[in-house]
């Protein structure tokens, strides 16, 4: 089994067969940032073989002789360093490296290898690969420190206006190349890059016993995979204030009262403007449907006077009640609103009472042709943006 054919492409010129065993299309690997390799020469040890196959892939087989690949159970969390780590089939959309020949990693006195620059957010950014030497060629075994480490590094830091800083998210991925799917290891935490750092990621990212069993896949013809994908937090520069103005007594509504109230001759009716918190107000009454009196509707709304306009960045929400009174009885018929005030646009109720039951005397809502109408404004609410600091 050819398993080099499914590692993700670190060049144009790379095999193709990797975009079609993930069902993606060359569109989309196209539209990743990059991808590079790392390959350590074969001068460092003189050895000419170096591209050979050094591993093979930890498969079973099967009955009709097909690979089959062993299950490896991976880790939701890690309680010692809060890293939560989970497989995926998508690959990393921003960075992957690739390091070839990484067995000369190990055999020689390599400490960091980093990865190419690459872009996101607007940011240089950079991979390094640390492996846990004591820099005389001794490689660290069943020991706290057996890890491999991978930071996420910006570039060009030297570039950057004066106090300069980059808040972060970030996840990274080692390339399962038996499963052909993605180990991605991350702690959630938004991270603060600025002058004094510029260097952020996981020490113990894997652990080299990991790393080297070959039947999880991570070393494959000697190679390994990585990859990083990068989520820059940007202020939008805006936020906004939201306080209450004031909750206001019982007392506190208008009164408005419609003399020569004719649903046949007037359609529309205003009230006086009344003010509430120094904002001007009306009421809007409308009769609607009048086409005879069984199919009519009185509709009641409350508005901004037309002379009335909010501050650019400023809202208004208000929860009222308006109310249509039976000076007889005393049973009032009330609706309770609330919303976002703009403009001079109404809210309320089209259908408040049908024309039948106001023209009714005996629900004592009309004494003649006198109407009454009453609001009150509960609670005001103003939104206000700003500038955060």
């Amino acid at each position: 089994m050819d398993v080099r054919a499914r590692v993700p492409p670190c060049s144009d010129s790379c095999a193709r067969p990797y975009h079609a065993s993930h069902g993606i299309s060359s569109d989309y690997m196209e539209a990743r940032q990059a991808s590079c390799h790392c390959d350590l020469p074969a001068a460092v040890t003189g050895n000419k073989d170096i591209y050979m196959k050094t591993a093979s892939s930890d498969c079973a087989i099967s009955d009709h002789g097909a690979a089959r690949p062993q299950h490896r159970p991976v880790d939701d969390h890690d309680a010692t360093n809060g890293l939560v780590r989970s497989t995926r089939d998508l690959p990393p959309a921003h960075y992957t490296f690739q390091i070839r020949n990484c067995s000369l990693l190990f055999k020689n006195e390599v400490k960091k290898c980093e990865s190419g620059q690459f872009e996101v957010g607007g940011y240089q950014w950079r991979l390094v690969v640390q492996l846990p030497t004591d820099g005389k060629k001794n490689i660290y075994r069943n020991h706290e420190n057996d890890h491999i480490s991978l930071y996420l590094a910006i570039a060009n830091e030297n570039n950057l206006l004066p106090g300069w800083e980059v808040n972060v998210n970030f996840k990274f991925f080692v390339f399962d190349q038996i499963r052909n799917n993605y180990l991605c290891v991350q702690d959630g935490i938004v991270r603060r890059f600025h002058n004094l750092k510029t260097e952020w990621g996981f020490a113990q990212l894997l652990s080299l016993d990991l790393l080297d069993d070959p039947s999880n896949g991570y070393i494959v013809d000697d190679m390994c995979v990585f990859g990083v994908e990068v989520f820059v937090l940007k202020l939008t520069g805006m936020g906004e204030c939201l306080s209450m103005v004031k909750e206001y007594p019982t007392s506190h509504h208008f009164n408005w009262k419609i003399d020569k109230f004719d649903p046949v001759k007037d359609y529309s009716y205003h009230s006086h403007v009344f003010l509430v918190e120094g904002r001007k107000w009306r009421l809007k009454l409308n009769l609607r449907g009048i086409k005879s009196v069984e199919d009519a509707f009185l509709s009641l709304y409350l508005q901004f006077d037309a002379s009335e306009t909010l501050t650019l960045g400023r809202r208004l929400y208000a929860n009222y009640r308006l109310q249509l009174r039976d000076e007889v009885k005393g049973n009032h018929l009330e609706e309770t609103g609330e919303r976002w005030f703009y403009d001079n646009v109404g809210f309320g109720f089209p259908s408040f009472l049908s024309l039948r039951d106001l023209m009714d005397t005996s629900k004592g809502y009309l004494r003649g042709d006198a109407l009454s109408v009453q609001c009150r404004i509960e609670f005001i609410y103003v939104a206000k943006e700003f500038l955060p600091k």
